[in-house]
């Protein structure tokens, strides 16, 4: 799940690049020095996981792992997952530079958040609530990221206009009058 560059607008940006900072400081604070080789390892297993990647839409779909880089990390989850998607971004270009706030803050935040709500289960010496608590973990990450990227497109601005989606997210004048070209999209007569 990668938003691709020039797609969100600069304000939407700047703010989750501000949030994926402070998190980033938050994340370091918590990872103890025992915890750099088991998180190095993980961000490599996120990162070679999530490389193979099908379009759709804005964005692509790949297995992603989020959960799972939570439940092994806690807060030190945000460091790894940042390592893995600058490594994409620059080895591959999948996301981009300008969009790794956001992209770092749709798959750390559910994965951090997932794994403290999920914690206790986890805890539990009863095999069957640990396996509970390990797919609610992933599953509810995985979902969490999902709405959280299906809740940008309201963020998107004036970019999709840019990029020659208008109408694809809100409705328009030119829609609520029918007025649209051979392709569907909206004509709007100056």
């Amino acid at each position: 799940m990668h938003i691709s560059e020039g797609v969100l607008a600069a304000p939407v940006l700047a703010g989750s690049a501000a949030l994926a900072v402070a998190g980033l400081a938050v994340g370091l604070r918590h990872l103890r020095p025992e915890q750099t080789v088991p998180s190095a390892m993980v961000a490599a297993i996120f990162f070679l996981a999530s490389l193979v990647h099908v379009p759709l839409g804005l964005s692509n779909a790949h297995l992603t792992l989020n959960g799972l880089v939570g439940l092994v990390l806690g807060w030190g989850a945000i460091p790894a997952i940042f390592v893995a998607l600058s490594l994409q971004a620059l080895l591959f270009q999948f996301g981009g530079l300008t969009t790794l706030g956001v992209n770092t803050l749709i798959m750390a935040a559910p994965a951090v958040l997932c794994a403290l709500a999920f914690r206790p289960l986890l805890a539990s010496s009863r095999p069957r609530l640990v396996s509970l608590g390990a797919f609610f973990t992933g599953f509810c990450a995985l979902g969490l990221s999902g709405f959280i990227m299906a809740g940008l497109p309201g963020s998107f601005g004036r970019s999709l206009s840019a990029a020659g989606l208008a109408g694809t997210t809100r409705p328009s004048a030119a829609h609520a009058d029918g007025r649209t070209n051979k392709r569907g999209r909206c004509e709007l007569s100056p």
